[in-house]
């Protein structure tokens, strides 16, 4: 056995590491794709069972949502404590730790390669389902999402694999987090494309749908097939309704900004000492949670209610309004509470609200509430994120009807320009990284240099070797017909030579000598004969070519030396990489 994983080790995993450096790697991409979904399927389970507990055992009634029948006091305490609570927690954190959630998530990829602690994953852990528990006015599928990243990101560190697979595990662990958590595959591979890594690519594709197939399947094995609503047969009644549906598309996108807004306004106070900031955020929640209790915790069960018409239009109306305010005030705030559930219920309340209007309107013609609260679920999740396509693939596989394409395309794409043209709002991730002082590249150039490690591209033709070497020394350098020599000093590998050059001063040296011209030299400075030297620098074998043209740009460096750190104290040279070889590469691609 032991044997067996030695050779494992030692051949299998170097090889498949290798592999992962280039773009092209789908065989290997596709295995981490399943690893990461089963594994992320895993997390997901775990951490709804470490939110449904607790409530099933503490909330009167059926199920783990009925915060409406607690009495008033204890409405009123709920979210106060659970607001101290997670105050005094992100108090003892440093700066840096207290970040969670999808804009996390954002950030490590664009800034860090994908890179995120087993520390922050443990934070996003507790906060999320404190926030929940306590009954904030939150969601937990962005905690999902962090959990499912931070934890596929893990396996990858943990596997010591080239960056940009890091990138792709990372993708893989936010689309299995979207599936396992709504039942809905297809656009858990949306959703991590489109607002996370915010580029497609074929190759991404198939890991990426791996990852959210194997997630659901671990999850229906639990919670069963049905996905997380329970929606009844919709369908659009007559196309009279097209100008209602772009009226409510209007109202949900002048929601949107107007969330995005208040999110963005409150964040302006990031500055201030965080227990400040989130005891607040509890406090604002007090007067919700006793007036209006339907906004405590995620909201599911308002949500199917109203999408089986069971309420009355100011309830829903109150509700989504209120949702909407308190919401965008606590995550403005810092609350660590996700997002994506109230889009979702903000959505189906106030698009039932409007489909309760249109009834009235035109009684004869009129779809049900509930069709026009998927809809406002679909037009508030796709303005608010600006990701029409995520949005629509959820909308279709929540109601696994396809009558409800044609009118959700046109809501979700009318509902998105009004919140970014006619308001000019980004999407609120964006929104928020930006009130960090961070921005997200998404360049083609940037996207194609981060898809490929300094492995795939790397000249492996090399030698290391000593700076002084007599002449017999150099010959059997010489020998095993390197390309290039790596010049060892005292701290290091400090130039790069071609060894052709080295050849070409043992040849016109052996002339000189023939000819009586000069002395035999004892011994050759590699520094010192004509040769056309490159200054150099390190750069870690896991690097992408984004990372690597970084280098360059802040060493100042004619070549890298690509190393990985093998024991303690040991760096292993593996290859160099010039800037001409990546501009080549991408030149390459491109064409």
């Amino acid at each position: 056995m032991q044997k067996i994983w030695h050779q494992i080790t030692e051949h299998l995993i170097p090889v498949f590491r290798r592999r992962l450096s280039g773009v092209d790697a789908l065989p290997q991409l596709a295995v981490l794709g399943l690893l990461s979904g089963l594994f992320t399927g895993g997390v997901i389970l775990v951490f709804r069972l470490a939110i449904e507990w607790p409530l099933e055992h503490f909330l009167p009634g059926e199920g783990s949502e009925s915060f409406e029948e607690l009495d008033l006091l204890t409405r009123g305490i709920l979210p106060l404590a659970g607001a101290l609570g997670l105050g005094l927690l992100m108090h003892r954190l440093a700066t840096h730790d207290r970040k969670v959630g999808i804009v996390h998530v954002m950030e490590r990829l664009n800034y860090h390669q994908g890179y995120i602690s087993m520390r922050s994953a443990m934070v996003q852990f507790i906060s999320g389902v404190a926030t929940v528990v306590s009954g904030q006015s939150a969601g937990r599928e962005g905690p999902a999402v962090h959990l499912g990243a931070a934890f596929s990101s893990l396996m990858g560190q943990w596997m010591r694999l080239p960056n940009n697979s890091i990138r792709t595990l990372v993708a893989c662990g936010c689309a299995a987090a979207i599936s396992a958590s709504f039942n809905t595959p297809i656009s858990g591979v949306i959703f991590a494309m489109e607002v996370v890594m915010m580029e497609y690519t074929i190759a991404g594709f198939t890991p990426i749908i791996l990852a959210a197939v194997s997630a659901a399947i671990v999850t229906q094995a639990v919670y069963g097939a049905e996905p997380a609503f329970s929606v009844p047969a919709l369908t659009m009644n007559s196309l009279m309704e097209i100008p209602w549906i772009l009226a409510i598309a209007v109202i949900i996108g002048i929601a949107a900004a107007l969330f995005i807004q208040l999110v963005d306004t409150m964040g302006k106070h990031h500055h201030r000492p965080v227990l400040l900031r989130i005891t607040i955020a509890g406090l604002l929640m007090v007067p919700f949670a006793i007036f209006i209790p339907e906004t405590m915790g995620i909201g599911y069960d308002t949500v199917n209610e109203t999408i089986n018409g069971e309420l009355a239009f100011w309830l829903l109306l109150g509700a989504g309004a209120a949702k909407l305010v308190i919401t965008s005030l606590s995550i403005g705030l810092g609350m660590p509470s996700g997002v994506i559930g109230p889009t979702l219920f903000m959505g189906a309340t106030l698009g039932g609200a409007m489909g309760l209007i249109g009834a009235q309107i035109l009684p004869e013609h009129a779809s049900s509430v509930g069709f026009y609260a998927m809809l406002g679920m679909g037009a508030m999740m796709g303005a608010v994120l600006q990701a029409p396509l995520a949005a629509l693939m959820a909308l279709m596989e929540l109601t696994r009807n396809p009558n409800i394409i044609l009118p959700g395309m046109l809501i979700i794409t009318t509902s998105s320009l009004v919140t970014s043209e006619a308001f000019g709002k980004k999407s609120l991730f964006l929104t928020i990284l930006k009130n960090q002082g961070l921005s997200y590249q998404n360049s083609p150039v940037i996207q194609a240099l981060r898809r490929v490690s300094v492995g795939a591209i790397m000249d492996r033709s090399i030698l290391r070797t000593e700076r002084h070497l007599t002449v017999e020394e150099a010959r059997k350098v010489l020998k095993s017909e390197p390309k290039w020599l790596v010049v060892e000093g005292s701290s290091g590998p400090t130039a790069l030579l071609p060894a052709v050059d080295l050849a070409r001063y043992l040849e016109d040296t052996e002339k000189l000598v023939a000819d009586e011209e000069i002395e035999p030299p004892e011994s050759i400075d590699l520094m010192d004969i004509p040769a056309n030297r490159r200054d150099v620098a390190p750069v870690q074998y896991q690097a992408t070519l984004e990372e690597a043209l970084d280098q360059f740009d802040a060493t100042n460096a004619e070549a890298l030396y690509v190393q990985r750190h093998v024991a303690p104290m040991i760096q292993r040279v593996y290859g160099v990489v010039l800037k001409a070889d990546i501009e080549s590469y991408y030149q390459y691609r491109r064409s």
